[in-house]
């Protein structure tokens, strides 16, 4: 029996927002969203940050949807609430 894939999120507004929040957390290291989202992104979904040679795939809507929600805070301001 094989596992199922893992199951994108995008259509859980208060997961991608939590997660757009915290890859601005990563800025200190390195002010680039897109790296800064697959990595909240791979952290959430499996648990770990990522290590130098880590290939684990992350579900490419999900981490769309946090970029995507990252970029609109950006354009913005401050997230809502």
């Amino acid at each position: 029996m094989s596992t199922p894939p893992i199951s994108p999120i995008p259509s859980e507004p208060d997961l991608v927002l939590r997660l757009a929040i915290e890859s601005r957390g990563f800025d200190a290291t390195a002010a680039d969203p897109e790296r800064n989202c697959w990595m909240v992104v791979h952290r959430h979904v499996h648990g770990v940050l990522p290590s130098e040679y880590d290939i684990r795939e992350v579900p490419e809507s999900l981490y769309l949807a946090v970029l995507e929600q990252r970029r609109s805070m950006e354009a913005g301001g401050q997230p809502p609430g």
